[in-house]
């Protein structure tokens, strides 16, 4: 089996497939409403993702940052997104992202 980047409208998929076809079915099976972009096979066992390119850098924990930003704001979403933005420098898409999927996750 190989590993295969799978990218969707709206989302990328990493699965273990036998080909790029059967990867394909994988994401057909799974995200039926989504159109395939790419199949792309990874060459090596590994997916690795670079914080770097996440905007994350040194010791900012962006999941502690915007969960400490929401309990200070007590909930409230626009005041917890501008203070993630002065503790952060995040932009505001940036910022509203972080907020919003922490509130999603059960803050």
């Amino acid at each position: 089996m190989a590993l295969f980047e799978v990218e969707t409208e709206g989302h990328i998929m990493i699965v273990w497939a036998n080909d790029k076809e059967n990867a394909r079915q994988f994401c057909e099976d799974n995200y039926s409403g989504e159109a395939i972009l790419r199949v792309t096979s990874r060459p090596r066992d590994a997916w690795v993702i670079s914080k770097r390119m996440l905007g994350i850098e040194g010791s900012v924990d962006p999941c502690t940052t915007a969960r400490e930003c929401l309990a200070r704001s007590s909930g409230d979403k626009l005041h917890a997104i501008r203070l993630y933005m002065q503790e952060t420098g995040t932009d505001l898409d940036g910022a509203r992202k972080a907020i919003e999927s922490n509130m999603a996750i059960g803050w």
